[in-house]
């Protein structure tokens, strides 16, 4: 068993809600143990074996069949996210915003040039693996970037963000979650 975490693409918005209790109960129906959310944006950490492909197929499936509705599902090791946050390819000025976005698989290296080329005088893009970071030079209210811009490079539901302040606060409560079970803390660089 390891430490997962799921991010749900686009819910508790317009008329996909989920309740987070509701999130949670989906994945215990799953098998998986230890199983809690995070804010109300579609994030559950949980203990799973397997791959992640399997893993996200799977939560994708329950989801869909209890929701009603597609619900795209991004899945990375604690360890994973750790080592996305402690990669951090720029610094952030005052006022700036990071997020990390989150993609099913590494794209290739066309692919990866591509979306970086996205990068214009207000947003950064630095693809690293499956995770592409974005900086944002002031509020993500005011980026230059849109869905469509995404979706001509990777295609429709191929990813979703989410800030960097609350990935860390999410990484810092896992933390706290693991000690009294006696797992390493998780190393932060």
């Amino acid at each position: 068993m390891s430490v997962r975490i799921g991010f749900l693409r686009a819910v508790n918005l317009g008329r996909r809600r989920v309740a987070m209790s509701r999130l949670a109960a989906v994945c215990e129906g799953l098998g998986y143990s230890d199983v809690w959310t995070f804010v109300n944006s579609g994030n559950v950490v949980f203990d799973a074996i397997g791959r992640r492909a399997s893993v996200e197929a799977a939560m994708e499936r329950a989801l869909e069949e209890e929701l009603g509705f597609e619900c795209t599902t991004f899945v990375r090791t604690a360890q994973q996210l750790t080592a996305t946050l402690d990669a951090r390819p720029f610094t952030l000025a005052p006022g700036g915003t990071h997020f990390v976005t989150f993609l099913k698989k590494a794209p290739g290296a066309t692919v990866a040039q591509r979306l970086e080329g996205l990068s214009n005088d207000f947003d950064t893009l630095i693809v690293r693996g499956a995770d592409v970071h974005w900086r944002m030079r002031g509020k993500s209210t005011d980026s230059r970037l849109g869905s469509r811009d995404w979706e001509t490079i990777l295609g429709p539901l191929s990813s979703t963000s989410r800030n960097v302040t609350m990935l860390t606060r999410l990484v810092t409560k896992i933390d706290a979650a693991e000690r009294p079970r006696g797992r390493p803390r998780l190393s932060r660089g």
